[in-house]
């Protein structure tokens, strides 16, 4: 059976650029990575669940905030990662704080084998890029988002 994540790719304007906000995996794995390790706030649903309601659930839980939006959610085509995860994602006009981040955390063995389980957060930290950055960021498997969000924007 197919994972399946939901997800907001929230964007604002800033003057001629638009700005697309992400954020970056915590723990030690992904501590020192930074081109092609960022994503769009998201995280698995179950089979029962609508996926926009769990979209906006993970948000908050990965960041620790609410965003600010009178806009609507625009669905964006699923994209498929490199895990074979299948990502919902809808694109929306509005703004956060890209501060510090209070999201849940996971637990690890860490280092390995060294029977010492860690906690970490799931996101360490969170940011405005704009859309040429971002493609830098993000993870080749979302880069399909950063698209589709370009071509609505410019129709």
């Amino acid at each position: 059976m197919t994972r399946k994540s939901a997800g907001l790719l929230l964007y604002r304007r800033r003057g001629k650029n638009t700005e697309v906000f992400l954020v970056h995996p915590g723990g030690p794995i992904w501590a020192g990575r930074d081109a092609g390790a960022w994503s769009i706030p998201k995280g698995e649903f179950g089979p029962e669940e609508d996926p926009l309601r769990a979209a906006r659930r993970e948000f908050e839980e990965e960041t620790g905030s609410s965003f600010k939006t009178e806009s609507s959610f625009i669905p964006l085509k699923p994209v498929k990662q490199r895990n074979n995860k299948l990502v919902y994602a809808w694109a929306v006009e509005g703004d956060s704080d890209a501060g510090p981040v209070a999201s849940n955390t996971f637990s690890l063995e860490w280092p390995p084998r060294s029977g010492t389980i860690r906690e970490f957060p799931e996101i360490d930290r969170a940011a405005w890029f704009t859309i040429e950055e971002a493609r830098k960021k993000i993870f080749n498997g979302q880069i399909g988002l950063l698209d589709e969000l370009e071509k609505i924007l410019s129709d």
